[in-house]
């Protein structure tokens, strides 16, 4: 590989997923050592030669082969350069951010998925809102109508679920939504643990919420 084809490998000045440039350039010097790219007592060039190598600046070099002693990859002579110390340090090293980088990048997909979770309830919400809406303009002409039931502290569906009591089979009437503490919870199917207080949301015959009063009082 010739120079130029090595420093278009190299990382760059810049910041990315989270990771220092130092941290990048350390890992890729870890990494040559590990390979016998660069061999065990071999001098490494000064810090501006090895700036220019990375495309970064020389402090950024220092910072790197700062890392790189810490764990005895190196040995960072004043005045004299930088003494590659063994491979096997280095290959240590290379586990160790290796493990480094996979629970970052655990942590900013869990970051995602939370941003992704708290968009879709936002949205939820919002066609809830909008579906409560339509609901109570229509309700005289809509056949079928949305009945409401509130479940009281001594209620005997508490710690039950709508399988548990056979909620369609008794009432008729289904379950479109659950709203516990101002979240509605849309569909929430039959296995859902039922709380004191929890509004149920139902469409079914007319007389679907006194039967629903008798299973649940």
């Amino acid at each position: 590989m010739d120079n130029e084809s090595e420093k278009a490998s190299r990382p760059k000045e810049r910041k990315r997923d989270g990771v220092s440039i130092y941290e990048r350039v350390a890992y890729d010097i870890a990494k040559r050592i590990a390979n016998n790219e660069i061999e065990e007592g071999a001098r490494l060039s000064g810090r501006s030669l090895m700036a220019s190598e990375y495309g970064v600046s020389p402090e950024t070099i220092r910072r790197a082969f700062a890392l790189l002693e810490e764990m005895e990859v190196v040995l960072v002579m004043h005045n004299s350069g930088v003494r590659v110390l063994t491979a096997e340090n280095a290959k240590l090293y290379l586990k160790k951010h290796q493990k480094h980088d996979e629970a970052r990048s655990v942590l900013q997909r869990i970051r995602q998925i939370l941003d992704e979770q708290d968009n879709l309830n936002k949205e939820l919400h919002v066609s809830a809102k909008q579906l409560f809406a339509v609901n109570n303009r229509f309700k005289e002409n809509n056949p079928f109508p949305l009945y409401e039931y509130t479940l009281t502290d001594v209620s005997k569906a508490i710690g039950k679920n709508l399988n548990d009591l056979h909620f369609w089979q008794e009432t008729g009437a289904t379950i479109v939504a659950i709203r516990r503490d101002g979240v509605i919870n849309l569909s929430p199917g039959p296995y859902v643990q039922l709380e004191a207080h929890d509004i149920l949301m139902m469409v079914g015959p007319h007389d679907c919420l006194s039967k629903a009063e008798i299973l649940l009082g």
